[in-house]
């Protein structure tokens, strides 16, 4: 029989797949001694097993009741007591952080009788009451499913009726009162009234949180984040300990160090007399916490204390909720705090340099899409702005974009194609659809740890919170800042990084994590406006040079044009891996690639050839010229047939309308007759690739040949051209071997003696037979991009638009796999691609070509896979360096180059 229930005592951090992430850090903290309220965990098991029946496991009753006992022993007090009474809070808390995404019920145990002696108890009747109206609230939008707005606007219009602004300026008798309303409520719209029986109200929260697992914000919010949807959440139960007991308590989130800029300091929030999720909903704007050190002096003395015993013990910026209770701090929570892409990179060097991690931690610390992020322009600070006002640095970034006020208006206009800045007084769970399309958030309260900077920060998405002077009517559809009013599609600009708010559109310019990159360290540190955005060039430096010193996968660029390759060449590709040709023949060159393929005699075709090969020559010896001493993949013309020739339809609509007018022109008559006969009902399976250039004499040796006139114009000119002749949509090895006998004679009447042939592996065959194929090829790269096409049977054209919005929305999918590799399947062709071409040729190189090559996922697959190097577009690189080095030290090895 399994254990579903487990104390705070009996667990520690490593047991999140049980325990989930707040019960397993609780229990560490525990461990470690510090102050933590007694509880328990019940398991993520137990969730899964209500998932299955829709029952709470019958066993589970028991041992809750066996753990609560203990704790009711402990204090002396029983839960929902007349006298005295113990009130929990349930919690809920899965493996993966899903901040605000399930449901929390505080002071659960209070009912009519029990908060008389709960008044009685702390000597305070408006604590008392104040607590009962929480429960009641949360209780009955959680559990019972009533309209949290309902409550909220009772709330609101007794702050109206009194002429107070704030929750705590309401005393006793009023919240008595309301107290009374809320249960109306209740009545009204759940049909029953508010339970008064303690263990039924823990009892209904505990199965309301297991079934918050399944709501629709929590199933969007995992398929953003790729979490697994069978893995269940955990609940914990925790004695409830009182931040709004008056003036000597009060609530509370901190950061080790700051999670917008990875500064060491003190960072967080700090409200008096107040509950825990007071601070995270933004409902009132908080105190700094270094203001705590003027209030309550010995309790934040402790608390700085378990901070630095927190990261030194994780050895990781840390993120902790607590309580005081006149005068005793409690801790809550903590986990691995999320950051900002600039403070993952500042946090990882600094706790390098402090002597708490390595540098191959470090680079285990920030990942590809981090980096991603600080490439990307930020406002010019040359430009004219209009400041509408300044507010909290939540999230960094520049954001341009229409204001919009809610979920429907922020997709209805993000599906039409423009940027919108969501504004909110605060957000909620509830607006994370808006957010997760949103280009910034703005809020007029809350601060660095409210619901809309932990979630922006999860999303690297821009936001500015806590602007007071924005006064936001979502009814009225307006936003007012002093005598100014901003509607519906005004447009906003955001600047995450110093809090500032503009009106209009702000112009970008590249950061200097970009202009590093690009042009050098120098050149970065040059750009850099001030020392701590020179510290996070300094930081981005130190990580991306040392996973260059540890990773295996070598990283090259998909390069079709000199300009191309000089830019790869600047962000530290080691090659090209992918140089597509047939970009070469767009433009004015349509009209000759057209006579090659549609002529009908040698004659003709020779003539087309003729002229195109000094157009060819040209464009290989730019390239190679840039690549000069690094690997050149050059792949053979590959596209579809219908590329290279008029649209049928078009075509066909011209010649009938010059028909009527009586102008028959001969030559499109017969055009037209060509273009049908080499019409292909599915082009990308088609006539395409190797097939094209076997069919049509000529094509491929054009190409050949103004490779090796390239290479030997190189050479002569004292340079150390490295081309290499890549053969694409192979699937037979017969195919490899005619193309490789051409380019073989071909080589040897130009002079340019041998160059390495290889084929792409992007056939379903080609991978399975890989063996046979490897006796012909020099080397492979895999074309994951149209291997995942005939392997899924998806047009890479069409599916997307079509139906993966369904897969992804029903979980058929998680991911694009034109996106994110399949390992299961496309990645079960490719291991199978790279046993055969080993088993025949043991030192065989192998790449991969195609935007998997750049996503930082199938970087770690390539990696596992053992392939040799991974090949993107330029812009791309730095973040496949990364990601190629982080996946050498994620996978334990001791990597050499």
């Amino acid at each position: 029989m399994p254990k579903y229930v487990y104390r705070f005592s009996e667990g520690d951090k490593d047991q999140k797949d049980l325990l989930g992430g707040k019960g397993a850090n609780l229990a560490e903290m525990t461990r470690l001694g510090l102050p933590v309220p007694p509880g328990f965990t019940i398991t993520t098991e137990a969730c899964r097993a209500y998932m299955a029946t829709g029952q709470v496991p019958a066993d589970l009753r028991v041992e809750v009741t066996l753990a609560l006992r203990e704790i009711e022993d402990t204090f002396g007090r029983r839960l929902g007591d007349f006298y005295e009474p113990l009130l929990v809070s349930v919690r809920s808390g899965a493996k993966f952080s899903m901040p605000g995404m399930m449901e929390t019920v505080l002071n659960v145990g209070l009912n009519d009788a029990s908060v008389q002696g709960l008044a009685q108890f702390s000597g305070d009747e408006r604590f008392a009451w104040d607590s009962y109206r929480r429960l009641i609230q949360m209780f009955g939008k959680t559990v019972l499913d009533v309209d949290g707005d309902l409550f909220a606007a009772a709330l609101d219009d007794l702050k109206a009726e009194r002429g107070v602004r704030d929750d705590v300026e309401l005393g006793a008798e009023d919240l008595r009162g309301l107290v009374e309303t809320f249960k109306q409520i209740v009545r009204a719209e759940a049909g029953r009234d508010f339970p008064q029986h303690p263990r039924e109200q823990l009892d209904l929260a505990i199965e309301a949180v297991f079934g918050s697992w399944n709501t629709e914000r929590a199933a969007l919010y995992r398929r953003r984040e790729r979490i697994p949807n069978d893995l269940g959440t955990a609940v914990n139960i925790v004695t409830m300990v009182f931040g709004n007991l008056g003036e000597t308590s009060g609530t509370g989130v901190c950061f080790t160090r700051d999670p917008s800029t990875g500064h060491a300091g003190v960072y967080g929030d700090y409200l008096t007399n107040a509950q825990g999720e007071d601070v995270v909903a933004g409902i009132r704007n908080t105190i700094p916490l270094a203001d705590l050190e003027q209030i309550d002096p010995s309790s934040y003395a402790e608390l700085r204390q378990a901070m630095r015993r927190l990261e030194t013990h994780y050895r990781d910026l840390c993120d902790i909720e607590f309580t005081i209770e006149r005068g005793k701090l409690w801790l809550l929570q903590t986990r691995v705090g999320k950051r900002t892409a600039a403070a993952a990179f500042r946090v990882a060097t600094q706790l390098v340099d402090e002597h708490l991690i390595t540098m191959d931690e470090a680079i285990s610390r920030v990942t590809g899409e981090q980096l991603t992020k600080l490439l990307f322009p930020q406002f010019d600070a040359a430009a004219d702005k209009t400041l509408l006002t300044r507010a909290m640095a939540a999230s960094p970034g520049a954001a341009v974009g229409e204001i919009v006020f809610d979920n429907a208006q922020a997709i209805e206009r993000t599906d039409a194609g423009a940027d919108v800045v969501l504004v909110r007084r605060e957000t909620s769970p509830d607006d994370l659809a808006g957010m997760m399309v949103a280009a910034g958030i703005l809020t007029s309260r809350g601060g660095k740890t409210s619901h809309a900077a932990v979630v922006a920060r999860g999303m690297g998405t821009c936001a500015v919170v806590g602007a007071e002077a924005l006064d936001v009517d979502v009814a009225k559809q307006e936003v007012r800042v002093g005598e100014r009013t901003l509607v519906a599609g005004d447009v906003i600009a955001l600047d995450g990084t110093n809090g500032e708010v503009y009106l209009g559109d702000v112009p970008v310019v590249d950061s200097p994590v970009m202009t590093y990159i690009a042009d050098g360290l120098d050149a970065g540190l040059a750009a850099c406006p001030d020392e701590a955005t020179a510290e996070l060039v300094q930081a981005v430096h130190r990580i991306l040079t040392h996973a260059d010193g540890v990773r295996r996968l070598g990283v090259r660029a998909n390069a079709d044009t000199a300009d191309d390759a000089r830019r790869a060449r600047s962000r530290g590709a080691e090659g090209i891996g992918l140089c597509r040709t047939e970009h070469m023949f767009l433009g004015e060159r349509r009209e000759l690639i057209e006579r090659v393929v549609l002529a009908e005699g040698d004659t003709e075709r020779d003539a087309a050839l003729d002229a195109l090969l000094p157009l060819q020559r040209g464009d290989f010896i730019d390239i190679l010229e840039q690549m000069d001493g690094l690997p050149t993949t050059i792949r053979l013309i590959d596209p579809p047939l219908h590329e290279f020739l008029p649209d049928l339809t078009d075509l066909a609509v011209r010649v009938a309308l010059a028909r009527e007018r009586g102008e028959v022109d001969e030559r499109e008559v017969a055009l037209l007759a060509a273009v049908r006969r080499m019409h292909e009902a599915n082009p990308m399976l088609g006539l395409r690739g190797v097939r094209l250039g076997l069919k049509v004499p000529g094509l491929f040796a054009l190409q050949i040949r103004a490779i090796a006139e390239a290479t030997l114009e190189r050479r002569r000119a004292g340079g150390d051209p490295r081309p290499e002749i890549m053969v694409p949509l192979v699937g037979s090895v017969r195919e490899l071997q005619i193309v490789r006998e051409e380019a073989t004679g071909i080589l040897a009447e130009v002079g340019a003696g041998a160059l390495p042939v290889g084929c792409m592996i992007e056939l379903p065959r080609a991978a399975l037979t890989a063996h046979r194929i490897a006796e012909e090829a020099d080397f492979f790269s895999f074309g994951t991009n149209d291997l995942t096409q005939t392997t899924w049977g998806f047009s890479r054209d069409d599916v997307e638009g079509a139906f993966f919005t369904d897969y992804l929305a029903n979980g058929v999918l998680t991911i694009s796999p034109f996106e994110t590799i399949d390992a299961d399947g496309v990645g079960a062709l490719v291991r199978a691609g790279v046993a055969g071409g080993r088993a025949t040729k043991p030192t065989l190189h192998m790449g991969v070509c195609g935007e998997h090559g750049g996503d930082p996922e199938s970087i770690h697959f390539f990696h596992v896979a053992g392939l040799d190097y991974v090949s993107c577009s330029p812009f791309r690189v730095p973040v496949a360096r990364l990601e190629a080095g982080r996946a050498a030290v994620m996978a334990g090895e001791d990597a050499t180059r």
